[in-house]
């Protein structure tokens, strides 16, 4: 059982390296460091929701590399990132800044929670205020009943 923990545990752990190849690391570790950084924040357009650093896709790769590149010419973290969603459009920010057409986005999730905790209230309250169904029997539906088991006992 341990081994088989601990195989599984060596199998995993160089995945979570990331999916920067040896051949895109920069020289400089400044740069590398810089690069490692912007690219944790884009989000890959074939893999939805992994970073470009965490993705294997050959598209996330070439967009690693033309950060590196970037970089490399001179370009500072927020040109770099402004060239990129130029190139993409804001969806490849994994955190999408909050304005315009992405208020909508933003506000969307608390707002259904907000409505469906409403709409549990209103039920509670609507159930509290409902009168309590009678449990005995008039005595109309007594007689009724009497009648009924009068009659199946006799068969």
């Amino acid at each position: 059982m341990i081994r088989a923990l601990v195989l599984l545990l060596a199998l995993i752990l160089p995945l979570a390296a990331g999916a920067v190849q040896p051949d895109e690391i920069l020289d400089d570790p400044v740069l590398e460091a810089r690069a490692r950084s912007i690219s944790a924040g884009l989000r890959c357009p074939v893999c939805r929701n992994e970073s470009i650093d965490d993705s294997h896709a050959d598209l996330a790769r070439d967009l690693r590399l033309l950060v590196r590149e970037r970089l490399v010419a001179g370009d500072t973290d927020a040109q770099v990132t402004r060239f990129i969603v130029e190139r993409y459009g804001e969806y490849v920010l994994l955190n999408p800044p909050a304005r315009g057409s992405t208020w909508i986005l933003w506000l969307a999730g608390p707002g259904l929670l907000l409505l469906g905790l409403g709409l549990v209230v209103s039920y509670l309250r609507r159930r509290a205020r409902a009168p309590e169904a009678e449990t005995g029997l008039n005595a109309e539906e007594a007689a009724r009943l009497a009648e009924i088991m009068e009659d199946d006992g006799q068969r």
